[in-house]
């Protein structure tokens, strides 16, 4: 076990600690909802501690649970008893109305849009980076990015998604 500590909760609670918000928000960003996105990051840290994997890196650890999310994400979207039932935007408002507005036409994309803009826009990631998450070409991630800025740009314009 790669543990410094006596106890194995404690390896699991620094690793929450350090990882829960950014893949409670990439879970969010796929899901749309928090409920199911604190589902599946639960789930996220459950294979974590079964599986107690050895990372080269801070950053492959990051890769890691970023890609188990989303994966978990598209697995709980696919599922036949999915459906949406909070509304993001009445659970999380947005402090201007700019910033609403742009919060509702990312979540307004299809989620294979919303999780590369996400993981580009919010969590820093290239497209090289998030090809290898996603498991998708390269190039592909750059035509979704292309297509959701795109479809973002005709919604705050005035268009619909």
């Amino acid at each position: 076990m790669n543990n410094q500590s006596n106890r194995p909760g404690d390896w699991i609670e620094e690793k929450v600690k350090q990882y829960e918000d950014k893949l409670f928000r990439t879970a969010l960003a796929v899901v749309g909802n928090n409920a199911d996105a604190e589902d599946v990051v639960q789930e996220v840290f459950v294979k974590l501690f079964q599986k107690q994997p050895n990372f080269e890196s801070s950053n492959h650890e990051t890769a890691w649970l970023i890609k188990v999310t989303v994966n978990l994400c598209k697995n709980y979207l696919r599922a036949h008893w999915w459906k949406k039932s909070v509304p993001l935007l009445d659970t999380h408002h947005a402090p201007e109305a700019e910033q609403h507005s742009t919060m509702q036409a990312v979540l307004a994309l299809p989620s294979k849009y919303r999780v590369v803009i996400h993981l580009y826009y919010y969590e820093g990631y290239s497209t090289k980076e998030i090809s290898e998450i996603i498991a998708q070409k390269e190039s592909t991630v750059r035509q979704h990015l292309t297509r959701a800025r795109r479809k973002l740009k005709d919604f705050l314009e005035g268009e619909s998604i």
